[in-house]
This record gives C-alpha cells, structure tokens and sequence, in this order.
C-alpha cells in the first residue's frame, strides 16, 4: 500500500521543514509509516537518556575555567537520579556539605550563575557551556561582578535561591536541563530571579526557554538574559512585575 503521505500537495510538506514537531507524519494502512514509527521509538528512548543520565561535569568545568570565575561544585539533597525524579522538594534543597562549600566563597556579587542538570543531561553536555559563556561575556561588559561559578547536581531551579542566599548574590541566574520532549531532547532553560532566597515563589522568576540548536539560538538568549538582569537591576524586581516596574520608572 502506497503510503498516504506521498500523495500530499507538496506544498503542504514544507510544513515539516518548518518546525521539529511530530506533524504531517503521514498513514500506512491504519497506522503510521514504518519510518514515523521508529522515529518515534529513538526519540522517546533519547527523551528518557536525556532525564536518567548524569551529567559529567568534568568536562563542562573545564570547558569554562578560562573565564577565570572560578568553579564550586554542589548538589541537591536527593541522593540519586530516582530520588530526583519522585522527589521533587529534595531538588530545591541544598546538601549540607554544599553549603559549608558555598560558605567559603561568600562576597557580595552582582550576579550568581548556577549551571544545573535538571531534567535534560544531555541539554547541559550539548549547550551549557556555549550559552554560559555567552552570558558571562554580556554581563562582564556591563560591568558587573558574577561570583564563581556553581554546578549542581540533582537540581530544580529553586535550589538557586539557598545558594546565592549563601553566597551574596543579589540575582541568580540558573541555566537548567528541560524536560525533554519527543522532538527536542537538549532544550535549556534559563531562569532569572532577583533578591533570591529561600521561598522564593515562581512569580518571581523570569525565564527564557529552548535554548538550542533547532530553537532559540545561543546568543540570542544570552541578549535576552543580559536585557533582563539590566532591569532587574534598575528597577529591584523581577518575574510578572518586572514589565509593570519597568513601565513605571520616569522616561529619559
């Protein structure tokens, strides 16, 4: 049988080239194509890698020394994937021995980054370490001051608020693994809070999401945090009220 999908308008077909999401994908008999269907197969098993690997920060850190930030690895206080996953309160809980680490490298700081695997280990080995240096690249020529650099492990995005309590950042930017879908397993998320602290609500959080090749791209995203941090800093609000802090200050 003929599949379905052949005899389509080919104009119709230029959708697929648009876009990375499951459309068009055509009929064989009553089910898919053979090709849809296995498609579908490694995608999913791709989405699930991409939640139950660990990131191997080894060769992220070094992939960043040269920024000359210096570099504090931490983690949750779930203490495996599994945990991780069915336990999402532990992910935004820092470990005690992550903040005695912390601890020592206390100073007052303009921007705190933390790099976090999150749900997508694969996003963080794929795209992490361009965007972070992108960003650091906008922030520095701003002049701001951005504390060393932190790596978390078995991290939510909320796990960011206890550590730059700790540290003295006055705006924490977490880059973190999205859930993976069907068509994109390397998505990152970025997440901006200013005056971060433990209970910090999601409202309060402003966020740039599907960082990568196929999505937003790099340095687009490193524009859009650097536009962002610059009103938070102006105005000392982020998340849903940033837009209405940033209309209300007096026009030059």
């Amino acid at each position: 049988m003929k599949d379905e999908l052949d005899r389509k308008p080919a104009a119709a077909l230029d959708l697929r080239k648009m876009t990375q999401a499951r459309v068009r994908l055509g009929r064989f008999g009553a089910g898919l194509p053979t090709r849809a269907a296995q498609t579908f197969l490694l995608d999913h098993a791709r989405a699930r890698q991409a939640v139950w690997s660990d990131v191997n920060w080894l060769p992220v850190g070094a992939g960043l020394a040269d920024l000359e930030l210096g570099i504090v690895e931490v983690e949750s206080q779930a203490p495996d994937r599994a945990t991780y996953v069915r336990r999402p309160d532990l992910g935004r809980k820092l470990s005690l021995q992550a903040a005695e680490r912390l601890a020592a490298i206390r100073s007052n700081h303009d921007i705190l980054i933390v790099i976090a695997d999150g749900l997508s280990a694969s996003a963080i080995d794929t795209n992490a370490r361009p965007l972070t240096r992108a960003v650091v690249e906008r922030l520095s020529a701003r002049q701001l001051s951005i504390a060393p650099l932190v790596l978390a492990s078995q991290a939510r995005v909320a796990l960011a608020d206890p550590i730059a309590e700790i540290v003295g950042a006055r705006i924490s930017i977490v880059i973190i693994g999205e859930r993976p879908g069907l068509s994109a397993a390397d998505s990152l998320g970025v997440y901006m809070t200013c005056s971060p602290r433990p209970g910090t609500p999601d409202s309060r959080r402003n966020c740039i999401s599907n960082v990568r090749i196929g999505g937003l791209a790099i340095d687009s995203a490193a524009d859009g945090v650097a536009s962002l941090v610059s009103d938070m800093l102006r105005t000392g609000v982020s998340g849903v009220g940033l837009k209405d802090a940033m209309a209300a200050l007096p026009r030059d």
